[in-house]
């Protein structure tokens, strides 16, 4: 009964933290620039970033430009500067508590899909204030495993914004090559069609010479 005991006390625990934890991924459509606030609590915590340019609003364009990411701390300081990229991740210490924002600015003519996700790392030092001495090492136990879980889901959503703008471009660069190869198919008949009639206008040239 004691083990089932703590088995709930840790289960209860780690939904707790589990839900507590900042983190915001969102996929948005930008035209020229966008800004985003992330309140960050305390100095000292790990920013986990990540954005993948998934598509743009029109099939036919396809470019390696990529957007700017500017991130900039409560006092207006650069934190991070990424330039011309369709994808980066990266992570920095904070510094300065309170809310960073992360501009995106976008140099193409056309709208693109963005995919962003920001994940705050914090760890906790629990104090020891119960008389059963092993609580601290379990909850430290537990903000790691947290830590860890996080970590993973931010790795997976960071492939599956890149699996995403593959299998579009993918999409993309099919459709092309399928209006491509029409398009050609037009043309060699149209050519055909325009050789006939020459070499007929030709012979009828021809017949018309030889019957005088």
């Amino acid at each position: 009964m004691e083990g089932l005991g703590w088995r709930r006390v840790c289960f209860s625990v780690l939904c707790v933290v589990l839900l507590l934890r900042p983190a915001a991924a969102i996929r948005f459509v930008i035209d020229r620039e966008e800004c985003f606030s992330h309140n960050v609590e305390y100095e000292g915590d790990t920013v986990h970033v990540s954005f993948v340019v998934i598509k743009a609003e029109t099939p036919w364009h396809y470019s390696e430009e990529g957007v700017d990411l500017v991130v900039k701390d409560p006092n207006g300081a650069q934190v991070h500067d990424s330039r011309d990229k369709t994808s980066d991740k990266f992570e920095f210490i904070v510094q300065k508590r309170g809310v960073h924002r992360f501009c995106f600015t976008n140099k193409s003519p056309y709208h693109e899909t963005i995919d962003f996700d920001v994940h705050v790392g914090h760890f906790s030092y629990f104090e020891q204030h119960a008389k059963d001495e092993h609580f601290a090492p379990l909850f430290e136990q537990i903000a790691k495993l947290d830590e860890a879980l996080y970590n993973i889901q931010f790795e997976q959503h960071w492939l599956e914004a890149q699996t995403d703008r593959q299998a579009i471009l993918n999409e993309n660069m099919s459709r092309r090559a399928v209006h491509k190869a029409l398009f050609e198919s037009a043309a060699l008949i149209a050519a055909s069609v325009i050789q006939v009639y020459l070499l007929r206008r030709l012979f009828e040239r021809k017949l018309g010479s030889s019957r005088v």
